[in-house]
């Protein structure tokens, strides 16, 4: 038994990328290694990357696969011999199965006398699997884009592989890929380490020597010293803090290998602008942490995290490079800022009309109009089931949501679409309720955020998405596959996230109604966003796979419904009485297809003077009492009392089921007792569908 380390080095790989393809590089080749019967009983395996490496270090492989005894079944006796002489089809499985014809067996099955044999399948050695497979498994990691860079070869990667290092034991295993053969030599830091090859003498020194080479490949090492290095940076400016933002402390893990951290500063005039602009230009275009005082507000400094250790003397160099190039990249946001300004936002709405949304949909002017008419018809639904709303006031946002696109900061700051419309809204005098519609249009862009402040911001989010989406499904350009260039499942996770968190009384439906879809189309819809509905539920609410097909199973339409529902199932199946019900309406539901299955027609309502069990009146009868309970509370929305009362019906469920047989040869006994189960099933899945729930 040995360690095995495999790591492949290359050339700079963007960082969004590096995790996914880490995670994946463990799990192939744990999966190939498992596979391929090399695992040792109690096996671990871990991996590292940087930006110019993935790894992979498992501990308890064997050194050889064990020989395997095969047992395998060949043609028939009075096939396989003619008077006692073997045939070309006993000789051609004696050599298949790697024995000779005298040690072939007889042995009896269902269909006869068949040959059998018994053969060993001797075990290889792991470096000779591994130098096979391991390049399969590379060639399979998924990667959004990938390179070709040898002439005349198919083999492709995410960018041009550099070196290999693979090591069982103290035994190098000679992996072929990318035009490289593994060996021991790896790199260190690109600029720190003095640039050669250095061994890699044990799987277990990897990240020792990798160290001494200023790299730290494990992930979360490195995350934590950028962490520290942050809190500890920061501290240096009196009553400071960093602001928190976990994706970007992902982004800058994965963008070093030897991370420190420099505080930088700037202009408190450049405070005047909207932070949303200023940390936007900080985060997304400079990968810079922003800095903000106690009370919360930016502060006039910045962290930047660097892949290069910093001293006395680089680091007044590193940090005027950093404050020069901030200051200009502000002095462009300034700018902008104050020249836009100059058009106001009701004069932009005319230049839409030479922004194009999609070429068979028009320009931003008419995607404009449609979502004021969208918007409308969702307003007038919500209104009159009691919602207050600003209807000028959404019509007026409809108008001017879009109109940011014609800005110089939006063709320079893409990512503040929605934000500087709203800014701009508010510092041009719109009103209140209109800007923040605006700003908020966009949200919740994932599933980190928030929903729009007001109800009016939720109609218009409502209205843009449903507008894109239908226009994109009327087109034919549905997602397929993992491929989803519009964006659409986005839109639909938005909407479902608006429908089932905001107070506004609107339905899957009512969204789906407004847009003026071909039957086959609206179909195409209805089904995408049932995935979608799955896909909240089970990722969004973290409800359990079985709960969610038992609540969806009751309706759907009312997702704020639905997803009190859910959470009601999920509080109550813990109960054993539950989970036994469960399994009863489960027995019902299959008898009930059974009998369809069969033409049986089922009596609409129980004749109770046909009922003759002790067990099946009881049944009837306490199942009608509970009903009534039951409905009182479902229409009260008090889900979780419903099932618990729906629970105590276990004793007579249990008792019917132990003393009465269903399908009884009296036709008149057995129509009743289905229709009795008929109507239980009728009355009891209104809030789930209990027949759907995993009892084990």
């Amino acid at each position: 038994m040995a360690d095995f380390l495999f790591e492949i080095g290359l050339e700079e790989v963007p960082a969004r990328m590096i995790a996914a393809a880490q995670a994946e590089l463990q799990k192939r080749t744990a999966a190939l290694l498992e596979r391929e019967h090399l695992l040792a009983a109690g096996a671990t395996a871990v991996s590292y990357s940087t930006p110019r490496r993935l790894a992979v270090l498992v501990k308890g492989v064997l050194e050889q696969q064990p020989d395997i005894t095969e047992e395998t079944t060949g043609p028939a006796v009075k096939i396989a011999f003619k008077d006692g002489v073997p045939t070309p089809a006993a000789e051609a499985f004696a050599r298949k199965s790697g024995v000779a014809v005298s040690d072939l067996r007889t042995i009896e099955t269902p269909k006869g006398e068949y040959l059998a044999a018994t053969s060993v399948k001797k075990g290889r050695s792991a470096s000779a699997v591994i130098a096979d497979e391991l390049p399969k498994e590379l060639a399979g990691i998924y990667w959004a884009k990938n390179m070709r860079w040898i002439p005349g070869s198919n083999e492709k990667f995410v960018r041009p592989i550099v070196w290999m290092v693979c090591v069982l034991g103290e035994a190098v295993v000679p992996v072929s890929f990318g035009g490289k053969t593994a060996g021991r030599a790896s790199f260190g830091h690109r600029v720190l380490s003095s640039g050669e090859p250095f061994e890699v003498q044990l799987p277990e020194s990897y990240l020792a020597q990798l160290e001494g080479e200023y790299v730290l490949a494990d992930v979360e090492v490195r995350r934590q010293k950028i962490r520290k290095a942050l809190d500890h940076v920061t501290r240096t400016v009196a009553g400071a803090r960093w602001r928190e933002d976990e994706p970007l402390v992902d982004a800058v893990t994965h963008l070093t290998e030897w991370p420190d951290v420099l505080l930088g500063n700037f202009e408190a005039d450049y405070l005047k602008l909207p932070e949303e602009v200023l940390v936007t230009v900080m985060r997304d275009h400079q990968k810079y942490f922003a800095v903000e005082d106690a009370s919360g507000k930016l502060a006039p400094h910045f962290l930047t995290v660097t892949n290069i250790e910093l001293g006395e003397e680089n680091a007044p160099i590193i940090r005027q490079g950093n404050e020069r190039v901030l200051r200009a990249r502000f002095n462009d946001a300034k700018f902008f800022w104050e020249f836009d300004q100059r058009t106001p936002l009701v004069d932009r709405v005319k230049l839409l009309e030479n922004v194009t949304f999609q070429k068979d949909l028009g320009s931003y002017a008419k995607k404009s109009e449609r979502v004021r008419s969208l918007a409308a018809k969702l307003a007038s639904v919500a209104t009159s089931r009691g919602a207050t709303l600003d209807v000028a006031a959404i019509d007026e946002a409809a108008t001017l949501a879009k109109t940011d696109l014609t800005t110089e900061l939006v063709k320079e700051f893409t990512e503040l679409q929605g934000a500087i419309g709203g800014l701009y809204a508010a510092s041009q005098g719109v009103n209140a309720t209109v800007a923040d519609a605006i700003y908020d249009q966009y949200l919740p862009a994932s599933a980190k955020d928030e929903i729009p402040r007001s109800a009016e911001g939720i109609v218009l989010g409502l209205a843009d998405r449903v507008d894109t989406i239908t226009g994109m499904f009327g087109l034919g350009m549905e997602p397929t596959g993992s491929k989803d260039p519009f964006a659409l499942r986005r839109a639909a996770n938005s909407i479902v996230r608006l429908l089932s968190e905001s107070s506004l009384n609107l339905k899957v439906s009512d969204v789906l109604a407004v847009g003026d879809l071909k039957p086959e189309t609206a179909a195409k819809l209805q089904a995408f966003f049932s995935e979608r509905i799955d896909f909240y539920l089970r990722e969004g609410c973290d409800q359990a796979y079985d709960v969610v097909k038992a609540a969806v199973a009751a309706g759907s339409d009312d997702l704020r419904d639905l997803v009190a529902r859910a959470e009601a199932v999920t509080a109550v199946r813990g109960s054993e009485d539950f989970l036994a019900v469960s399994a009863a309406f489960k027995r019902m539901k299959n008898i009930l297809t059974q009998a369809a299955e069969k033409g049986i027609a089922i009596p609409s309502a129980v004749d109770v003077s046909v009922l003759a069990e002790p067990t099946e009146i009881a049944l009837a009868a306490r199942s009608a009492e509970v009903a009534t309970g039951v409905e009182i509370l479902r229409a009260a929305g008090d889900y979780r009392t419903a099932l618990e009362a729906i629970s105590t019906l276990r004793p007579q469920v249990d008792a019917f089921f132990e003393a009465v047989m269903v399908m009884a040869p009296d036709e008149a006994v057995r129509k009743n007792r289905l229709a009795l189960l008929q109507r239980i099933t009728r009355d009891f899945s209104r809030i789930a569908d209990f027949s759907e729930i995993v009892s084990s």
